[in-house]
């Protein structure tokens, strides 16, 4: 089964004015440091347009100098695109993204050899419509590199960011999920109707 990781080392300095913006808002932001200088984190659940503007003065306040995966077309509004690059976005076609794991592997398992610093933020559900699984590419992503998984919720219920976890996956998939299941239970997107069920999906797929 996945194991918990020990308190995180990694103390990070974010952005006070972002965390003032967080509070005027009502949201709360729970977040104790990275385990790791390399990571995979996937943020659950993702509803509605409103998450990625709370998520992006979250990751300005925690201070979190990592990449996030969005859809290829956005990428090619003017301005909107290379502002989205300027944030840290990383553009993925997903109709076609079935090697971009393997290049993420291969891009994490670098920074480690160079003790660099490299997190990659992940949507599993991969759109904001509904879906009957998860896709599976964080999960393949955070085991081929072998770099912690952190579990981020984006609770709307109680207007709270938290990073619940870090874990080691197992490599049992099916005792994996049903623990990051747990971890995840009695949160809710702003839409939570749409949030994914979550399992992975059984076909093999891109982030």
């Amino acid at each position: 089964m996945s194991v918990t990781l020990p308190p995180q080392p990694i103390q990070l300095q974010g952005s006070a004015m972002a965390r003032r913006v967080l509070g005027w808002l009502g949201w709360q932001l729970h977040f104790e440091g990275l385990p790791a200088a390399q990571g995979v984190i996937v943020v659950y659940p993702h509803t509605s347009n409103w998450d990625f503007p709370i998520g992006l003065l979250a990751k300005w306040a925690m201070g979190l100098d990592a990449k996030f995966l969005g859809k290829h077309t956005l990428f090619r509004i003017p301005l909107f695109g290379a502002w989205l690059r300027w944030l840290g976005g990383v553009s993925v076609d997903r109709s076609q993204a079935q090697g971009m794991v393997e290049q993420l592997v291969q891009v994490l398992k670098e920074h480690k050899a160079q003790h660099g610093h490299c997190w990659l933020v992940i949507t599993p559900e991969g759109t904001r419509s509904w879906r009957p699984a998860w896709r599976s590419g964080f999960y393949r992503l955070a085991r081929g590199a072998q770099v912690p998984l952190g579990l981020a919720v984006l609770d709307f219920g109680r207007k709270q960011v938290r990073f619940v976890d870090f874990l080691t996956l197992s490599g049992d998939a099916e005792a994996d999920m049903a623990r990051i299941a747990q971890v995840y239970e009695g949160c809710a997107g702003c839409r939570p109707a749409l949030a994914a069920p979550i399992r992975l999906n059984d076909n093999k797929e891109g982030a």
